[in-house]
């Protein structure tokens, strides 16, 4: 994979219960590797490539930069949005002036959407036992 003297930049990202780990290496190819795997061979569909890619494009640094991360938790949707924050982070480090493009677009702004806790009385989060008559 990436040898671990090459410098890179680093950025985490979180979205509902997904974390990724990612590094951003200047100079590179364009590759996006997630787990291990290329990004076609993670995400089947392609609105969760386009998430992904969605940093890159704003701040024109598509095949300019590698991307190497690791994410864990939660779904594939989650998870491409969290690695949409790292990206967005990481680039902030490689340039602070992308920090306007990015704030613009809302990358750099947390998700703070969660899955809302079952209560005690209720079958779910809001859904009640279903009401009987007689």
């Amino acid at each position: 994979m990436y040898e671990s003297k090459r410098a890179y930049h680093y950025g985490t990202g979180r979205r509902k219960a997904s974390v990724a780990r990612v590094r951003v290496y200047e100079n590179g190819t364009g590759s996006i590797t997630i787990n291990g795997r290329d990004i076609d061979d993670y995400f089947g569909l392609e609105t969760l490539k386009l998430i992904v890619r969605q940093p890159l494009n704003t701040t024109d640094t598509i095949g300019k930069v590698d991307v190497v991360c690791t994410v864990e938790g939660g779904g594939v949707t989650g998870q491409a949005g969290a690695i949409r924050h790292g990206i967005s982070r990481a680039l902030l480090e490689v340039n602070p002036e992308f920090r306007a493009q990015l704030k613009v677009a809302g990358f750099l702004t947390r998700d703070p959407r969660m899955k809302e806790r079952k209560k005690y009385g209720l079958k779910a989060a809001r859904r009640a036992p279903q009401f009987s008559k007689r």
